[in-house]
This record gives structure tokens, sequence and C-alpha cells, in this order.
């Protein structure tokens, strides 16, 4: 199914990196939002764990080699074309994950990566899921949702 103007949500998964203070982010090389800042992440394959998911594709798009640790918050990314129809519609499962190994270089579907400090990020260009995840992050801590109420944002 293509990811424009899908006949359901899609499921999607990111990786939330945090080292010395510092949450890891790429520069976007593709649609939606192209060119914005995000965590890294992208979509679940078929048959694959979403936990799993998350780890390959921190390692495409940075090289980073991770451990999940748990899963922090599920968001939602919805947009609308001019005449209102649903372009884009993703369910974002994103994990905090653990660096292990790996040499951090931007590859694959992204343009740059860097680590910038939480409060810092908030001035960059970011999607509207990341700013969302960084104001989450800022308010509870880099903690796993631990199957407690998991917040949709939109």
């Amino acid at each position: 199914m293509s990811r424009e103007y899908p006949r359901y949500p899609l499921v999607g998964v990111g990786s939330i990196v945090i080292k010395d203070g510092k949450i890891l982010l790429i520069r976007r090389g593709a649609e939606p939002n192209r060119g914005k800042w995000s965590i890294p992440g992208g979509m679940v394959e078929p048959g694959e764990d979403p936990d799993y998911a998350a780890l390959r594709e921190l390692r495409e798009e940075t090289g980073i080699i991770g451990k999940v640790i748990g899963l922090f918050g599920i968001y939602q990314y919805l947009e609308r074309d001019s005449e209102g129809r649903i372009k884009y519609h993703f369910l974002l499962l994103d994990y905090l994950v653990e660096p292990i190994g790996g040499t951090p270089k931007a590859s694959s579907d992204a343009i740059e990566l860097r680590f910038i400090g939480l409060r810092e990020a908030l001035n960059l260009d970011l999607t509207d899921t990341a700013k969302q995840l960084l104001m989450d992050l800022l308010a509870s801590g880099p903690r796993p949702c631990g199957g407690g109420l998991i917040k949709l944002t939109h």
C-alpha cells in the first residue's frame, strides 16, 4: 500500500536515543516533512516486531546499534491535502533505545544527524510529532510508559 492516501493508518516506529543528556535527531530526507528534524525511524515491515523495526531503522539511518529499553509513547501523524483528503496517516510507536555500538553517520533517509540538548532541540525546524515528543520528554523524563495510559497526539 502507498504511504500517500492510504486506506488505513500505517504503523511506524521511532528510536529515542539519549546520550550524555542529548537526544539524537536526524534531518529527514524523504516526505512527509523532508528537511525537518525528527528522531530516526520508519515503517514496520510485514511480520516484523515493532521494537526490532525501531532498531533496524536506527541502524539504517544513523549507523548506531541499539538495545530497546521500552516503549515511551504512541503518536499520530495526520496530514490532509488542499481538498481535505487524508494524504498521510501514521501511528508512530516511539521506543527508548540505549546506544551500544556503531559509528554515528547519516545515511539512508537521513540527510544529517546530531546529538542536541532537549531544550535546544525545540529551536530546530521539527516535525510536529518530534516537537510533541520533546515536550513530553521534558515533562516526564525518558521513562518507558510501563503499560500505563498511552497518549495519542496529533
